[in-house]
Parts: structure tokens; C-alpha cells; sequence
């Protein structure tokens, strides 16, 4: 995106206070969005020439705005606070729902001394310390996860771009992309990677865009390849440099293999999109209030706890790939099928959709409950012992993919004739039911394949 600010702005500021300030807050809320900003003359006689050649013009000069009334270019035309206020909210698409423990931080906060840059040092020598300057400078962001002595665990850098790839075999074109400069991780066991890519994958789509990279020297065995191959990440490309592109897809519309594609494999390599049409069955399954927070804790309307502003992580609450367990026996499910949750007792509302992985009905065994879900689940030993006591226990493993925009409370379920009552345990759904959900939920039509 591209503004014009009238240069005669900058000399109406000097007389106005507020101007001023609104102006050194536009400039750095531009900044932070990385939104280019121009500044010339503005003249009335080639306003319609600018106009074509930049997004929004930005002047306080009302005569111009006057005339673009006439040339009806109105829209285009706007005073310094109407844009500081259009790109505020703009910049809000760039902040999305992140666990306490993590901080969203200015590159230029980062310690160039800290470790965690060590290998990328040697890896990119000279290079990095130049590019690190760099984008430290233009005001890139990142995600950090600080341990208790004050060095970096985690990071993420991230950027937003609209250009092609030249620099590769094959080159890529011209496409929104995010980027993925950076991501390490050496505070291990905390699914801190998985979240990562949760979060980018988030911030992508309220940004309307499809695609995700990152360059890699890739050396075998490798974690972070493993990782995100889990998750749709494919090698593409290799840079000149020697540097593997690998790009991650998030709409499977398009795609000319899709059709030999399992509502499996769509989960996994088009994440968060889903197959939901007839060849997979869905299911609303109850869920309390207390795992719900602790399985979906990017949920909007959670509320987090002391526990997560200490530092600390829910960690279930980083996966994408969960487990939840239920005392619900129904066979019927299986890999692909979807589940819809259903916050029982307070919220009383379907508010999220998961593809089922596998499905283990009927175990008594703590401890095998234990080896299926010790890496997902939200319970405890102690709960699971409880449960197993009150009956047979069924283990749902499965990818969490979307919240609904508008979580469909018990009142508007049953009055539209989806739900007769609150489920009580896992319930199958027709196609017409779950229709009536997906169209009043507000699921995004690209992410849903049928």
C-alpha cells in the first residue's frame, strides 16, 4: 500500500499542536505496518494523476478535498486524523490473541548478544549482523519468549511482503506472502514451535493472505523441518545462496491434486483449512468450561490466569494437534470426521471445529490412556484416574482448526430446529444441521472444502 502526505502539512503542523501530534503518530503507526508513506507538493491540477498512483492521499488543505468531491475521488482523499484512525484500525489486523508468557517485541529490543542468535551468526556470517541492523531499523516485529534469567527461549521474526522471489530455482512470482525470517526455539517442551505457526497462520488470515515461507539450510536430521512439515510446509525452491524455500498453503481451492487428497491429508498440508462435505460425518461433542479454557486458550472470550502472567505456559493450549478425553462411546467417529465443541454450563455455545485424527473408545487403563494422549491432553493423572473410575473413557485425537466468528449459543440452536436440548455427550449431525451452523457460525468460506 502506498500514501501521499501533502508536504504543506508539515509547515500547518508547526501552528498546530494536535496536528502535530497526530502526524508523529501516524508516521510511526505506518511505520509499524510496514505502509509505505511519500511526501510531496500537492497541487489541485495533478491531484487526479496522484490519485492513480497512490492508495490514499492525506492532506489538510480543504480546497483539494473540495475537488475531489467534484472528480469523485472523495474516498481517496483524507484529513490527517481520518487516516490516523483508518490506519490504527489497519494496524490492529496485525495483533492477534498471544499467551502472556510471550512478548511481541521490536527487533530493535533484542539483544544481538544473546545465544540464541549464535548459530544463525555462523550460519549467515557476515551477512546477519548487517541484516539484523537492517530490519532493526525499519521497525520489523517478532514474537520472544524470555526465560526467568532474561535470555531468549523462543523467537519468532516475521514479515509481511507483496513481491517475487527472483533469487531461486525455480524463481517464485509476485504473491502476498508472509515471512518467516526467523524462528528458533531452545526452550524445549513447551510446543512453543507449534504455536508459533498457530500464530502465523492467524495473523495471515486476518490479513487476507494465503501463503507462508521460510528459508532454511536445511541439515539432516532436522527439528525444525520435521516440524513444520507437520504442519503443510513443503520444499519448493532452493536460493541461490544455498537456502531451501519451503512455503506453506493455506486455501486448498485451486489446488489441482486436491481431489486425491484425504480429508486427512487436506487438515494436515492446508491447515486451517478443512474438508467438511458428505464423505466426512460431524458430531457436537459437550465440553466444560474448564478444559475449554485450557485446550482453547487463543479463544476470544477467555480470560487468562495468574498462572500464564507469571511466565508460564498452558501448554496443551500451544498445539494444534490436541486430545480430549469424554466418556462418550460413540464408534461412528472416525479419521476426517469433524467435531464442533460445545461449551457446556456458562457460555452454552458451539464455539470451535476440530478434524479427528483417531478415536480410542472404551479404555479403562490409565495408562494407556496416558501413552495416547500424554502430549495433548488437557488432564491431569489425577483426572484421568477420576475418570476411569466413573467408566470407560474415550480418547478424541484430533487438529484444532477455527474458532466460529459467532459462537451459535443453545437458545439459536434450538430455534433453528439444530439442537432439540444441551448435548450431553457426543451427538451426530446431518449434512442440513451442520449446514445451518457453518453458514450462522461465520466460518470463512476459504478455509472450508465441500
Amino acid at each position: 500500500m502506498k500514501l501521499l502526505l501533502d508536504s504543506y502539512v508539515f509547515e500547518e503542523v508547526k501552528r498546530d499542536k494536535v496536528l502535530s501530534e497526530n502526524l508523529e503518530d501516524l508516521r510511526n503507526t505506518l511505520k509499524e505496518a510496514s505502509i509505505e508513506l511519500d511526501s510531496r507538493p500537492l497541487s489541485k491540477a495533478d491531484l487526479k494523476k496522484l490519485a492513480d498512483l497512490f492508495d490514499f492521499i492525506i492532506t489538510e488543505n480543504r480546497d483539494i478535498h473540495k475537488i475531489s468531491n467534484e472528480l469523485g475521488i472523495s474516498d481517496k482523499i483524507l484529513l490527517l486524523d481520518e487516516a490516523l484512525q483508518i490506519f490504527k484500525v489497519y494496524l490492529t489486523r496485525d495483533r492477534i490473541i498471544i499467551p502472556p508468557a510471550l512478548k511481541s517485541e521490536p527487533v530493535s529490543n533484542l539483544d544481538y548478544s544473546d545465544p540464541i542468535f549464535d548459530s544463525l551468526k555462523e550460519e549467515y556470517n557476515p551477512e546477519f549482523e548487517r541484516w539484523f541492523k537492517k530490519i532493526s531499523d525499519e521497525g520489523r516485529n517478532s514474537w520472544v519468549y524470555y526465560r526467568k534469567d532474561g535470555s531468549i527461549g523462543a523467537l519468532l521474526i516475521y514479515k509481511f511482503e507483496d513481491e517475487s522471489i527472483d533469487n531461486s530455482k525455480p524463481p517464485l512470482p509476485k504473491k502476498k506472502r508472509l515471512k518467516i525470517a526467523t524462528l528458533k526455539v531452545t526452550h524445549i517442551g513447551y510446543k512453543i514451535g507449534e504455536l508459533f505457526i498457530k500464530m502465523a497462520v492467524d495473523l495471515s488470515v486476518r490479513n487476507g493472505i494465503n501463503e507462508i515461507y521460510l528459508t532454511h539450510f536445511t541439515k539432516p536430521p532436522d527439528r525444525l523441518v520435521e516440524l513444520i512439515s507437520e504442519y503443510g510446509f513443503n520444499k519448493i525452491a532452493i536460493k541461490d545462496n544455498g537456502e531451501d524455500i519451503f512455503v506453506k498453503r493455506l486455501i486448498a481451492k485451486g489446488y489441482e491434486g486436491l481431489k486425491y487428497c484425504s480429508p486427512i491429508e487436506i487438515s494436515r498440508i492446508f491447515y486451517p483449512s478443512f474438508y467438511d462435505g458428505d464423505d466426512v460425518k460431524k458430531f457436537v461433542l459437550p465440553i466444560l468450561p474448564a478444559y475449554h479454557d485450557r485446550l482453547f486458550t487463543d479463544f476470544p472470550c477467555r480470560q487468562t490466569t495468574l498462572f500464564e502472567h507469571s511466565g508460564e505456559f498452558i501448554v496443551e493450549g500451544n498445539t494444534i494437534k490436541k486430545a480430549y478425553l469424554s466418556h462418550s462411546n460413540i464408534k461412528r467417529i472416525g479419521p476426517g470426521d469433524l467435531i464442533l465443541f460445545y461449551r457446556s454450563e456458562d457460555l452454552q455455545a458451539i464455539t470451535s471445529v476440530g478434524v479427528v485424527e483417531s478415536i480410542h473408545v472404551g479404555i479403562s487403563d490409565a495408562e494407556r490412556i496416558l501413552q495416547l494422549a500424554a502430549k495433548r491432553t488437557v488432564f491431569s493423572r489425577m483426572e484421568i484416574d477420576k475418570l476411569v473410575e466413573e467408566g470407560p473413557v474415550s480418547v478424541f485425537l484430533f487438529r484444532h482448526h477455527i474458532h466460529f466468528t459467532k459462537p451459535l449459543g443453545l437458545e439459536e440452536l434450538i430455534g433453528n430446529g439444530i439442537l432439540k436440548a444441551a448435548p450431553q455427550s457426543a451427538m451426530e449431525l446431518s449434512t442440513e444441521r451442520y449446514i445451518k451452523i457453518r453458514e450462522r457460525g461465520g466460518i470463512d468460506g476459504r478455509f472450508a472444502i465441500h
